[in-house]
């Protein structure tokens, strides 16, 4: 049951069309407000190109693999000032969570040093247990900016069947169905089934941020992008965001004969707040 890995998401690309991320520009004006007057040529390169040019390249790397690559040029320099706040703020914007960031700055600590590490850990503690106004991981609009397909538009049809905010985006609709879902942090769907008297079923393909499936009587299996699970007719689960990142997957419809979906009770919150 546990998933299969790139070579499968790969594969799905030659049966249905991806959706490209569009590009967005990055407005800044810090250069300009701070410096506009005594050395106006810097502050265009700051705003126009680094960000105007370089940052908005989004299309090529995204918004949130800028903003890791940044933090993690900056701590290798030791370089902890409001500038590297900055940045951690943003990276928490763009959808970097806060067990993401930890996880970042654990590793480029073996390479930037220890100390650095310690110096970069106070702040980015600051930044993700400050009161500042934001979501675990981030707006939905900065998580857009992560994830290849749509999000899509509220999941109100079938809002009764979560807990949470879900989004759905249609990506195929003849043929074989595929839709993009989307849970914010902490969201998931009730226990469901899907039926049929012949095939059926349904296969989860995942395409951004982290998440859970789990089948009746089983542990929760933790699931990232790439990763991919078969659901046989008939199996008792749930699928769904991790209580700290947004989670996409592509729901892909198996053909079978007498289709219905039966929704069930809704995950035990105790049981949920175990996870990670």
């Amino acid at each position: 049951m546990r998933t299969q890995k790139t070579l499968f998401i790969l594969s799905l690309t030659l049966i249905f069309p991806i959706m490209a991320k569009s590009q967005v520009k990055i407005q800044q004006t810090a250069g300009r407000d701070a410096l506009g007057e005594f050395a106006p040529e810097f502050a265009h390169l700051n705003d126009d190109i680094l960000f105007g040019e370089v940052w908005s390249r989004n299309d090529l790397l995204s918004l949130r693999d800028r903003s890791i690559v940044t933090v993690v040029s900056l701590m290798s320099q030791g370089l902890t000032d409001s500038s590297f706040k900055y940045h951690l703020e943003s990276a928490k914007k763009n959808g970097v969570t806060r067990t993401e960031m930890a996880e970042i700055l654990t590793h480029a600590a073996f390479y930037a040093g220890w100390p650095k590490a310690w110096a970069a850990f106070r702040m980015a503690k600051e930044v993700w247990n400050g009161n500042a106004e934001s979501v675990a991981a981030g707006s939905v609009e900065a998580y857009t900016q992560t994830i290849f397909f749509p999000v899509g538009q509220p999941n109100d049809a079938y809002a009764r069947y979560f807990t949470g905010q879900s989004y759905l985006a249609p990506i195929v609709k003849e043929g074989v169905p595929v839709a993009n879902v989307t849970f914010e942090p902490g969201c998931r769907n009730n226990w469901h089934i899907h039926k049929a008297s012949k095939g059926g079923g349904q296969t989860l393909i995942c395409v951004g941020g982290r998440g859970y499936y789990q089948e009746w009587g089983k542990d929760p299996v933790e699931l990232l992008p790439g990763d991919a699970v078969h659901i046989p007719a008939g199996v008792k689960h749930w699928h769904g965001a991790a209580p700290d990142s947004w989670f996409s997957h592509l729901a892909v419809e198996v053909p079978g004969e007498d289709n219905s979906n039966e929704w069930l009770e809704p995950v035990d919150e105790k049981e949920y707040a175990k996870l990670k």
